[in-house]
């Protein structure tokens, strides 16, 4: 939409009098406008009608600024394994793989733009020198988001 903002800079005005006129101007939801905005300018006076009102259009760059934040934590925050244990195979019970660890990982945008379209890629090392060092049982998300599970995904379906 379009909006008229009115400023009375003085009267009356010497014939030839320069005067300069700083205009800030908020505008909010840019998110969509793509990367520039036009504003169209016109100098009016009251004083003369003149067919030659100066009319200038100015074209600012638009540029989006979102911090984003990856937070982690597991539960439990450490574990410890005896050097004696050995999985049990065979087993579909979860407590005979190992001990349970959940990972939860919350993405936050600080602003102070919104943010869409957000891609995050987590890599999680599954194995380390042949042998299992997590076994990925399932993924899930909250808040509307969409998550791709990965092919290796709970392999022997415990």
């Amino acid at each position: 939409g379009s909006h008229v903002v009115i400023c009375e800079l003085g009267n009356p005005m010497k014939a030839g009098a320069q005067i300069t006129v700083d205009l800030e101007l908020s505008v909010s939801g840019l998110e969509d406008m793509g990367d520039a905005i036009t504003f169209h300018l016109q100098l009016r006076s009251k004083n003369s009608p003149s067919p030659t009102n100066a009319s200038v259009s100015v074209t600012v760059p638009v540029e989006a600024l979102a911090e984003m934040e990856l937070r982690g934590n597991s539960l439990p925050a450490t574990m410890v394994l005896p050097t004696s244990w050995q999985p049990a195979e065979g087993s579909r019970r979860l407590e005979d793989h190992g001990i349970k660890v959940e990972h939860v990982y919350q993405l936050h945008n600080k602003g102070p733009s919104t943010v869409s379209g957000v891609t995050l890629h987590l890599t999680i090392p599954s194995q380390l020198g042949g042998c299992i060092l997590l076994y990925l049982l399932e993924l899930g998300t909250e808040g509307g988001m969409n998550c791709t599970d990965l092919p290796n995904l709970n392999p022997e379906q415990v």
